[in-house]
């Protein structure tokens, strides 16, 4: 099958198989005569497992340590397991960090009066947080 079909039936885009492919994620598609890749359905299934892996939340590096635990018949489960509860903790960090920033975008607009005047919090905010930011080594922000 092409890439077309292979992303269709993997949900997985056709760019994210190129790409997946030149990070060695995945191996090197068989080619056709005329240079076009072509998929088996092992392909669409191993594709298919790195879809639902980043749906997970799972970063590429684990992803790339599950897709070889996954070919390894003789794995050890705690390893997949540790994986997973580590990429839960760095999704749970993730949502404090994402949580804490609602809440101070919440406050400045409660705070901004939204009318024609310039006045605004969140600019002040944000212009205020640059001038406390240490100056970049090449004096760059």
């Amino acid at each position: 099958m092409n890439i077309g079909d292979a992303a269709s039936q993997s949900g997985v885009s056709a760019k994210m198989i190129r790409y997946y492919e030149r990070i060695g994620l995945i191996a090197p598609a068989n080619r056709t005569c005329s240079g076009y890749r072509t998929y088996a359905p092992a392909d669409v299934h191993t594709l298919q497992f790195i879809h639902r892996a980043r749906s997970l939340g799972f970063p590429l590096d684990a992803v790339r340590r599950l897709l070889a635990l996954w070919q390894d018949r003789s794995r050890a489960s705690r390893e997949v397991k540790r994986i997973a509860l580590e990429t839960a903790d760095t999704l749970r960090r993730k949502r404090m960090e994402i949580d804490a920033m609602v809440r101070s975008l919440e406050h400045l607009a409660a705070n901004c009066r939204g009318d024609e005047r310039p006045d605004c919090p969140i600019i002040d905010d944000m212009a205020n947080h640059i001038l406390k930011q240490p100056a970049v080594a090449n004096g760059q922000s």
